[in-house]
């Protein structure tokens, strides 16, 4: 999966981490903050006693004006900043001022959102605490490696051999130092995007309601289908598969009537068993009859593959969960046989503080990547309505594991 941003390139092997662009990034986005902070304070200062002193006037409230709206210029250049250590754009919350508004109408507006106020409380912490931990991190790192890497230059009354080998312990200390580095510049820029983002909580949890809404309604669905086509379709099926086999017993073998009703025997034979599959691939009759331990083991016994079972389920569970963690067994264990080329598939699952945790492992070639249209990625929106989480772990070289935990 490509990198985002800075604390998910911390993940990364080191070999590859250090070879990327991130620490390089990350420096500079600090060595930015202690700027900024920099200007902030000097400006902030000067708007404040220009204010001061130009209270007896009318225009001293100006001044204080222009000490608020300062933040929107910091807000403005952190987003900017923010790209060196993460790739997801902030968006500018504020709305758009109305077409021929004038200074007066922006005034209005932007002291009326609390974005304005949000951005001024970044610029005080910005300027108050963040760029002074820049200062400390990139100077430290700084002073570490000069008195490091700059000993025979710098110590004069230590043999030459102590300070050489003071200066060569540097060289690893470079390396190792570029993961603070990295780690403080991800963590600026997540409390920044924590204080910058734009607040849509409740149109957050009214989506989420209405995405569990359609699932369920989804789901009440394919019952109703598969209700239809099991007490419907199938039982003509079998009903017709029966009258062509007594049609069978009763023609003379040999004949050519008997061979096409051998064939059109054979193909509703076929065709019921077609249908059995479409109708457990809608909704399996055995998880609504037996529960998910039965309907996993369903499933692994017709894999073209060896699948192993470690079932500990207490008893029923909620429907939701029962049928999101079934369809999760199922894709899983179709990418397996697809794309894996693993001869052997444990799938495990157990209930752990309320909630069903689900595992499926294979001793296949891994690589997996969910955005190669493997079903990963519908399986994880499908799970996330129900507040669960889905995690993938497929180095090179295998072994894959799909892990699943659903409140249940």
């Amino acid at each position: 999966m490509p990198v985002r941003n800075a604390l998910e390139a911390l993940t990364l092997r080191p070999t590859v981490f250090l070879r990327s662009a991130w620490p390089w990034r990350s420096l500079a986005y600090l060595l930015g903050g202690v700027v900024l902070g920099s200007a902030t304070i000097l400006a902030v200062v000067g708007l404040v006693a220009a204010g001061t002193v130009l209270s007896v006037l009318v225009i001293g409230f100006a001044g204080y004006v222009a000490t608020v709206l300062s933040g929107i210029v910091v807000a403005r250049v952190e987003r900017r900043r923010m790209r060196l250590v993460d790739d997801d754009e902030l968006v500018d919350p504020h709305e758009p001022l109305p077409a021929g508004a004038g200074l007066r109408a922006w005034l209005h507006l932007r002291l009326r959102e609390q974005a304005t106020w949000r951005e001024l409380g970044y610029a005080m912490v910005s300027a108050g605490v963040l760029c002074w931990m820049d200062a400390l991190v990139v100077a430290g790192t700084a002073y570490a490696l000069a008195v490091t890497l700059g000993a025979p230059f710098f110590i004069s009354d230590e043999p030459l051999s102590t300070t050489l080998q003071l200066s060569l312990a540097g060289i690893p200390l470079t390396v190792v130092m570029a993961y603070p580095i990295t780690a403080w510049a991800g963590a600026r820029a997540a409390m920044a995007r924590a204080i910058l983002a734009p607040r849509s909580d409740g149109l957050l949890v009214e989506v989420t309601r209405s995405r569990a809404r359609l699932v369920d309604a989804f789901e009440v669905e394919r019952r109703r289908i598969e209700r239809d086509l099991h007490d419907g379709a199938q039982q003509r099926l079998v009903a017709l598969s029966m009258q062509l086999g007594l049609a069978r017993l009763e023609l003379p073998p040999g004949s050519p009537a008997a061979e096409s009703v051998t064939a059109a025997h054979d193909l509703a034979k076929q065709a019921l068993t077609d249908l059995r599959e479409l109708i457990r691939g809608v909704h399996p009759k055995v998880l609504t009859d037996r529960g998910l331990a039965a309907a996993i083991g369903e499933v692994a016994s017709t894999a073209p593959l060896t699948v192993d079972l470690d079932l500990r389920l207490p008893g029923r569970l909620t429907p939701a969960a029962e049928v999101t963690a079934y369809f999760v067994v199922t894709e899983a264990l179709t990418n397996v046989a697809k794309h894996s080329g693993a001869d052997r598939a444990v799938i495990s699952a157990w209930t752990e503080r309320d909630r069903l945790i689900v595992e499926v492992r294979d001793d296949g070639c891994g690589g997996a990547d969910p955005g190669s249209g493997s079903g990963l990625v519908g399986l994880a929106d499908r799970v996330a309505v129900l507040d669960g989480t889905v995690t993938l772990s497929s180095p090179p070289g295998g072994p894959t594991l799909v892990h699943v935990e659903i409140p249940g």
